[in-house]
């Protein structure tokens, strides 16, 4: 979130490429910016913990439930309408994830905890960005957004790493971290950032949620492939293929304009920049 946040000051005020949209007030920031960053926050310290003691393919199993929080947080908050045949699809998405978790040969019930309460946090996340955009009428181009959230998410982070992670750090003989590796993952995370809020402001959370599903197979896919520690069972692969059949069935019941998530990329390259 550093980065990101370094790179939107950069593109804004020193290089001034971009223009950061007026709109935002002291009142809509604490409302509304904060808990966005929060949430972020929260996800990325939970769910980067849970990889601490769960390999990378199962955690992408669990967070496979992830629609199922969306959903039933999106209806308390208004946003998502309950309906009988949505809840027993989310139900057997939940039923799915278990059987996969059953499967699991090395289960941590610690690094669950984590994944589940990162799960939580970014249902609640995607929430609250929804309502940002949607709700409150609150118009912003994708790096004034990011300029935004960003350094309060950072923030955030900041807090639990000096007290908890930083000690660790210290009392360690030695610690690097590739910059290579270190800057293509800050790229891709800040890459993702901008596509989810580009996807929510134009569908909904739901939708944003339920086609991450794609990409949680194709990590589950490599992971295995790549990593030597990481093992499928059988169990696993039909747990998680009760998922994702379940999810396909989800796909044609979204709002109409959910379904066309491509066609709205092409329309932000017409614009003079993405407007969320």
């Amino acid at each position: 979130m550093l980065f990101s946040s370094v790179v939107c000051f950069a593109a804004t005020k020193i290089f001034k490429v971009i223009k950061i949209d007026e709109g935002m007030t002291t009142d809509v920031y604490v409302s509304s910016v904060i808990p966005i960053g929060a949430m972020f926050a929260m996800t990325l310290w939970l769910g980067n913990s849970a990889y601490l003691y769960i390999s990378v393919a199962f955690a992408q199993m669990l967070k496979a439930i992830m629609p199922v929080a969306v959903f039933l947080l999106g209806t308390a908050f208004g946003l998502e309408e309950m309906n009988c045949k949505m809840l027993a699809i989310m139900s057997i998405i939940s039923v799915g994830v278990i059987v996969a978790s059953v499967g699991e040969i090395t289960i941590s019930w610690v690094g669950v905890v984590y994944q589940m309460g990162g799960v939580i946090a970014e249902a609640l996340r995607l929430i609250f960005i929804e309502i940002f955009l949607k709700k409150k009428g609150v118009r912003l181009n994708l790096i004034s957004m990011m300029y935004y959230v960003s350094p309060c998410s950072a923030f955030c982070l900041f807090i639990p790493w000096l007290f908890l992670e930083k000690p660790k750090m210290d009392a360690s003989i030695s610690w690097n971290f590739p910059p290579v590796t270190l800057f293509l993952n800050c790229m891709c995370t800040f890459v993702l950032n901008l596509s989810v809020f580009l996807v929510i402001s134009r569908t909904s959370a739901l939708t944003a949620r339920v086609t991450g599903v794609v990409r949680d197979w194709s990590v589950v896919l490599l992971s295995a492939a790549i990593f030597a520690d990481t093992k499928l069972t059988f169990i696993n692969i039909v747990g998680y293929a009760i998922v994702v059949l379940e999810i396909h069935q989800v796909l044609p019941k979204m709002q109409p304009d959910s379904v066309g998530i491509l066609r709205y990329f092409g329309e932000s390259c017409q614009q003079d920049g993405p407007c969320i």
